[in-house]
Formats: structure tokens, sequence, C-alpha cells
């Protein structure tokens, strides 16, 4: 009993102990102890009853008071648990299956140290998760701060690389702003030295032209000398000359006075012999005065006859007064010739339909003019409608050559009249409109009526200025043209457009300007009248029996006319028209003739062209001093 005493008292000091450490390692647990006064005891108390009090009464226990807070040592020991091991303890001395209580409590403490052993693998278990809770924690931790130390560090290096682009662009802009500052002094001293280079050209220009001004001046006053000393040379042997011809001529007259005196003498002599023996026989009287007097009627009535003739079949078949120029023959039977000569030119001439001859226009105006030419020849093959045309520009640009030209690449006949020749006619002036169209419907080919300087009576019928015959030849051109013919293609001419009737413009399809010659084909027209005016001058084929009577044109000698004097000319002649250079040419050659050497120099066709560049300039401000007026 002893024992059994001292391993009960040793269990429940151990039990007081493991609750303790239970109560402390569990905070947030609950752990409760199964002492003998527990649920696991109430069996055994009814036979530990009777062994209390032999009288049968039980044994009451003062009731002990509460304590719902418990004594605690300095070390935190509960003693209240020692007190009902030491209770129970006690209760089990009293009772008679004390063995049965230690089994039963050896059993229950084994069960207890079975779930204590569980719960300390649960708890090692939960201590293990809780670790690696804690790892993960820490892992996650880290890897947030591996991540935000990677975005801070990208944060930094997008700053780094915003600041060093920052800055960089400061430094480009910088760069931008001094080589800008740069260009701009250099751009400044080139336009100074340009400056400076253009007023010392400036200057040497100015002292060129003064120069050879002057040189001008003195080799115009050397000529002028040369030309009045053999002037006077020349003078003075033709008056030699003169007397010596006046001596031999009054000579030779004075034997032919004396020759036709006696041959005058002779011929009256016979006449008188004549008269006489007329007048003594009166027979002979009336026959002589009858022949005279029958060949003068004849020959008066043939004149007169033959006259009206004439004019009967050049009113029918001729062609028409108003008619200046044109292509075809003037009567059906001459146009075998006409034909055979045109025929004989185009071959001589090489028959090129697509050249344009002496035209030389723009080339967009060549181009459009070409166009119309095909146009035109389309038109007459498939037996269409032709188109009326208008040129207009200023004078001489070649409105009338174009006309030519697309007439002859058309393949139709030409024909030329000008508005002025129409107000001269009075009242006849419609009927010769209707007589020039009747004969233009004639052509076989078809016929290009070309009207130049058209506003000269086809002007706006409202001006006071028009008469009553200029409007009734207006209105009869204006019913011929009513319709699209398929025989006459119109083309007109004129300086002012604006002037034109309004039923007139009406009429017109194609609208062409002829616009001033540019650079280029000023340049083309100054190498093309050169070679005509300069280069083949004298070269006509004239028939042998003129070049025995006639002396030989001089041949023109060219020297250093290359083509940059030719462009300096050109570049000099802006505002020329295709009429002026023309007769610029013809002033060249005729200062070429007279040289006294008969050669063209590049000396002496800038002087021509430096004064015919003057005398235009001053027809322009004469022309705006008139019109200003």
């Amino acid at each position: 009993m002893d024992k059994i005493r001292s391993v009960l008292l040793g269990s429940a000091i151990a039990s007081a102990s493991v609750a303790m450490s239970a109560e402390t390692a569990y905070a947030d647990g609950r752990f409760s102890f199964l002492f003998p006064s527990s649920s696991s005891s109430t069996p055994a108390a009814p036979t530990a009853a009777p062994s209390g009090n032999e009288s049968g009464e039980v044994e009451k226990e003062e009731p002990r008071p509460r304590n719902d807070n418990p004594r605690t040592t300095a070390t935190g020991f509960d003693p209240e648990a020692l007190e009902r091991g030491a209770k129970a303890l006690r209760e089990i001395n009293k009772s008679p299956d004390a063995k049965k209580v230690f089994e039963l409590m050896k059993k229950q403490e084994e069960t207890r140290q079975a779930e204590l052993a569980t719960k300390k693998s649960e708890f090692q278990k939960e201590i293990s998760l809780l670790d690696m809770e804690k790892q993960r924690v820490v892992y996650e931790e880290q890897k947030k701060l591996v991540q935000q130390q990677a975005q801070t560090k990208a944060q930094m290096a997008r700053y780094e690389d915003e600041l060093t682009r920052k800055r960089m662009q400061v430094e480009n802009e910088m760069q931008r702003t001094r080589n800008q500052e740069l260009v701009r002094m250099q751009e400044e001293s080139s336009m100074k030295q340009e400056q400076a280079r253009m007023a010392t050209e400036e200057q040497i220009q100015a002292q060129r032209r003064k120069t050879e001004k002057e040189r001008a001046e003195i080799e115009r006053e050397t000529i002028r000398v040369k030309a009045m000393a053999e002037a006077e040379g020349r003078a003075h042997e033709a008056k030699l000359a003169e007397e010596v011809n006046k001596r031999m001529l009054m000579e030779r007259t004075k034997a032919e006075t004396e020759k036709w005196v006696a041959a005058i003498n002779t011929t009256f002599g016979h006449i008188g012999g004549g008269l006489r023996a007329i007048l003594t026989d009166q027979n002979k009287l009336v026959v002589t005065v009858g022949g005279i007097t029958a060949l003068a009627a004849g020959v008066y009535t043939t004149r007169e006859g033959a006259r009206v003739v004439w004019g009967y079949v050049d009113r029918i078949l001729g062609q028409p007064s108003l008619i200046r120029e044109s292509s075809r023959a003037k009567y059906p039977w001459s146009s075998l010739f006409s034909r055979a000569k045109s025929s004989l030119s185009q071959k001589k001439n090489g028959n090129n339909k697509d050249s344009f001859g002496d035209v030389i226009l723009h080339p967009s105006l060549q181009k459009r003019i070409e166009q119309l030419a095909g146009a035109t020849a389309n038109t007459k093959s498939h037996k269409a409608p032709f188109r009326n045309m208008l040129f207009y520009g200023p004078p001489g640009t070649g409105k009338t050559m174009a006309a030519r030209e697309l007439a002859r690449q058309s393949g139709l006949d030409y024909a030329l009249m000008t508005g002025g020749d129409v107000a001269p006619l009075g009242s006849q002036a419609v009927t010769k409109i209707h007589q020039l169209f009747d004969w233009s419907k004639k052509s076989r080919r078809g016929l290009l009526l070309f009207i130049d300087e058209a506003d000269a009576f086809l002007c706006e019928r409202n001006k006071t200025y028009m008469s009553e015959a200029q409007r009734s030849a207006l209105n009869a051109l204006l019913f011929r043209t009513g319709d699209q013919s398929k025989d006459i293609v119109l083309a007109l001419a004129t300086n002012r457009p604006g002037d034109l009737d309004s039923a007139v413009a009406d009429r017109i399809d194609e609208v062409l300007e002829f616009p001033l010659p540019g650079e280029d084909e000023r340049f083309k027209l100054l190498k093309l009248y050169l070679d005509k005016y300069i280069v083949r001058a004298g070269e006509e084929k004239k028939p042998f029996w003129r070049s025995l009577f006639r002396k030989q044109q001089q041949k023109i000698q060219i020297k250093n006319m290359t083509d940059d004097v030719i462009r300096e000319a050109a570049v000099k002649t802006e505002g020329f028209s295709g009429r002026e250079i023309a007769k610029l040419m013809a002033g060249v050659q005729a200062a070429v003739y007279g040289s006294k050497d008969c050669e063209l120099d590049p000396n002496l066709f800038r002087e021509v062209v430096d004064y015919k560049v003057a005398e235009h300039q001053q027809r322009r401000k004469l022309a705006a001093g008139g019109g200003s007026d």
C-alpha cells in the first residue's frame, strides 16, 4: 500500500507538472487532466462509500470557496493541482479497489501520454508548417524585395536614361543652334562676298561697256571719215568721168541727131508725096479715111469686148478679189502648173511634213498645233465637220505662218484675206464675202480660210463707229458660218480678241495664244535668220541671161560668230517678236553690206543688236506715252 501510495503521489505530481507544462505550452488551446475524481472514477464511488463511515452516513466534504484567481508562486507554480491529487490519493486509499483504480489510472495515463505524443507530433508538425510558412513568407518578402529592388533599379535606369536623353537633346539643340548660327554667319558672309563680287563685276561690266562704247565711237568716226574720203574720191572720179561721158554723149547725140533728121526728112518727104497723091485723087482720099476709121473701130471693139469677157470669166472662174494669198491656182486650168511647182518645191525641200518650216514657236504651242493638224487631217478623211480656230497674240508672233504650216500639214488648201480689205468695199462687201465662201467650197481638198486682223470688221456690232456696210458684212459672214462646215476651216487672227463680236466668238472651237518668243525661241530665230540673211545671202539661182547683165552679189564673210554671241543677243532681245528679230537680222545684213570688207564679226553684230534694242525700248516708251494720254 505504501508503494501504491507513493506511486500515486508521484503520478499526481507528474500530472500536475505535465498539466503546468501543458498549460504553458498550449496557451491558445484547452487541456484537462483526468484525476480519479473525474467521470472515469465515478463508478467506484458506491463501492468506496461503505468504508467511509460505519454508521452508513456518507461523509460530506466541506465546501471550499471557489478561487477564480488561483494562487501561483513566483515561478508560476499552481498548487491547486497538487491538492486535487492529494485528495484523489486519499479517496483511493479509502477505496477497496485501489489496484483496479491504479490499473485504470495507468491506462488513462498511457492513453494520455499517447494523446500528448500525438498532440506533440501535431504541434511539431504545426511548428514545421509554421516554419515553412515563415520561410515562405520570408521567401515572398525576399522575392518582393528583389522585385522591388529590380523595379527600383529599372526606374533608376529609366530615370538615368531619361536624364541622358534630355541631356543629349539639350546638347543637340545647343549644337543645332550653334550650327544654325554658323550657317547664318556663313550665309551672311557669302551674301556679302556675292554682293561685293556683283558690285565689282558691275563696275567691270560698266567699264567694259564704256570702253566698248568709246571704241565703237572711235570705229564709227573712223568709218565715217573713211566713207567721206572715199565718197569724195568717188565723187571726184565720177565728176571727171561725167565730163568725159558728157563730151562723148554730146558727140554721139549730135551724130544720132543728124542721122534721125535725115531719116525724118526722108520719111516726111515720102509721106508728103503720098499725101499729095491722096489729096489730089478724091477716090484714094475716101478709101484711106474709111480704112483708118474701120481700123480704129475694130481695135476699140476688140479691146472692150475682150475686157468684158475676161471680167466675166474672172468673176465666174477666177480667185475672189478679197484673197491676197492662196495655195490654190487662180484658174482651174492653172492648177496643174501650181501643183507641179509645189511638188517640185516639196521634193527640193525634202517633203518633210513633220517639220515646221521657218516657224519657231514655244514647244507646247507647237505641239498643240501639230495635234490640231493631225485632228484636222483625220476629220477630213472621215468627212466630219471641221473646227474653227482663233489665233491671238502680239503682232509678229507667227500667227500667219503657223496657219500656213497647219494647212500644209493637214493637207488642206490655204487662203489668206485681211479684215481691213472689207471696209473699203462698202455696199459690195456682202457680195464679195458670199463670192469668197462660194469659191472656198469649190476646193476638193478642203480649204483653210485665214482672216488676218479679223477685229477690223468682226468687232462688236454695238460700236458707234461701225458703218452699216460693215455691219452687213459681219452678218453675211455669220450667216455663212452658222453651221459646222465640211469644206472650210475658218481661222481668225487678231491682236485684240476682246473686240470680237460675241456671235463670232461663239463660232470658235479652238483658241490658241501666241506669246512673245522666249529666250530659247529667240536663239533659234536668230540662228534661222542668220542662216537666211547672212550665210545663204546671194545664193538665189537666177536665169542665165540676168546673170550676164547684173553684177554678182558679194559673198558675206563670217568671223567668230559663235553660239555664245548669238545667245547673248537672245538675252538682250527680250520682248522682241519674231518679225522684229527678222528685221534685226535684215539690219545686220544691211550693216554688213555697208561695211568695207563685207564681213560680219561679233563687234558689228553687237553694235546692230544694241542699236535695235535701244530702238525697241524707245518705241515702247512712245507707245506707253501715247496710251497714257
